[in-house]
């Protein structure tokens, strides 16, 4: 598996200075993220993600996938039909700058029933939502594959495909090679093991954000360095293996650190290493 980390973990830096401290840190690659401003939005335009593309060649950075976390505000699965209209369009910006960028998977979130840190959100029935999110991700497998990217629908806290024979189901629903699952590892700790996610998850698995979570009162503080929460690595790490996955892993810190911000990306390149080698 190749190392990579996200942007979200870098606590105040452009995307400039994100790609340089990933590059010294000893990280292959970088997942950038599509935000509201900034340098990297749904308007830039092909110039600046050449630009972009091309700094990052320039040190040596790949750039495997891109995320965004656009579309808890603009929700699949909205009452709103122009609140869905708006996250098909964010969803089409994120995968023409995939493209731009050569990056070949993005991030999507695919909806939720409710959101616990966006509590303003309205709760949208199940069935609603697996009806509305099914038909959003239909709609966008031939604008994937015509941009040759794959779309990874994440395991997300939106009370939404809370199992792993749910996320199959869907996927399989779907039916493109072109939508998969971007697979987070602390994510589904709340509700189950990642490592049975994995197995029966398999090939569907695009692309892997690692985190680490413990089991105690605090909502996202529960998200903790990797190696210091309840993950089981080396079992995560065997099912990785039985199914094949060779594919990049994304580290993603967060809450960032209040001090010496950027020494969590030091520590997780650290982490990523012992747990890629299976050095427990």
């Amino acid at each position: 598996m190749k190392k990579s980390i996200n942007y979200w973990s870098f606590s105040g830096k452009d995307i400039y200075e994100a790609m340089d401290l990933a590059k010294k840190a000893g990280f292959e690659g970088i997942e950038l993220a599509l935000m509201d401003s900034g340098d990297l939005t749904p308007e830039s335009t092909d110039e600046q993600l050449a630009k972009i593309r091309a700094y990052a060649e320039k040190i040596g950075i790949k750039l495997p996938s891109l995320a965004s976390g656009l579309c808890w505000g603009a929700s699949f699965t909205s009452d709103d039909p122009a609140e869905r209209e708006e996250a098909h369009r964010i969803v089409v910006s994120q995968l023409r700058a995939a493209k731009a960028l050569g990056a070949d998977t993005i991030l999507v979130i695919p909806g939720s029933v409710s959101v616990e840190f966006v509590p303003e959100r309205p709760i949208v029935p199940y069935d609603v939502c697996w009806e509305r999110a099914l038909a959003a991700m239909k709609r966008l497998a031939p604008i994937a594959e015509e941009y040759g990217v794959h779309i990874g629908v994440e395991n997300v806290w939106n009370k939404f495909l809370l199992s792993p024979l749910e996320m199959r189901a869907f996927i399989d629903e779907i039916g493109s090679d072109y939508v998969g699952v971007y697979f987070d590892v602390g994510n589904v700790m709340y509700s189950g093991y990642p490592e049975q996610w994995i197995r029966i998850l398999g090939k569907r698995i695009k692309k892997v954000h690692f985190k680490d979570y413990r089991f105690a009162p605090g909502g996202l503080n529960c998200f903790v360095d990797l190696l210091s929460g309840d993950v089981n690595w080396p079992e995560v790490m065997n099912a990785f293996a039985d199914i094949g996955y060779e594919d990049w892993a994304a580290g993603e810190m967060i809450p960032n650190y209040v001090y010496a911000a950027d020494q969590i990306i030091y520590n997780t390149s650290a982490s990523m290493d012992r747990i890629l080698n299976k050095n427990f």
